[in-house]
């Protein structure tokens, strides 16, 4: 199985950063697209065949809850694995995260191990 992902983050340095973290991990990933917020991230899921979308949370424009809402509303997305990866991993944020649609949570520092776990995880296993 190969991966198309789609990194959501307004910062263009940790959007590298994961996308590099993924490569690190051994990760079968065919091709990356990247979003500096939601909305971006939405127009790019209707271009784009996507396998699973790496979203933050505090972002400008739309936030990353209201990009795991909107994709929830839409039949497009809805099946779509989202993993978010966050500096705020109180329970209360991965609680509402989750709750929300989110498949899994991440806390921002990770490592690749980390990572690739945890998208095992959500996608039940990657060759």
């Amino acid at each position: 199985m190969s991966l198309n992902v789609l990194i959501v983050d307004d910062s263009p340095a940790m959007r590298s950063f994961i996308r590099r973290t993924m490569q690190l991990s051994g990760l079968p990933v065919d091709a990356f697209a990247t979003a500096n917020n939601g909305s971006e991230a939405l127009r790019v899921l209707e271009q784009q065949s996507i396998d699973l979308v790496v979203t933050d949370i505090n972002m400008p424009e739309m936030d990353g809850a209201q990009l795991v809402e909107n994709m929830q509303a839409r039949e497009a997305t809805r099946s779509l694995p989202v993993l978010v990866v966050s500096t705020d991993s109180t329970h209360a944020r991965v609680s509402s995260m989750m709750s929300l649609g989110a498949k899994g949570y991440v806390k921002k520092p990770f490592s690749p191990e980390l990572l690739r776990e945890e998208i095992e995880r959500i996608l039940g296993g990657v060759q």
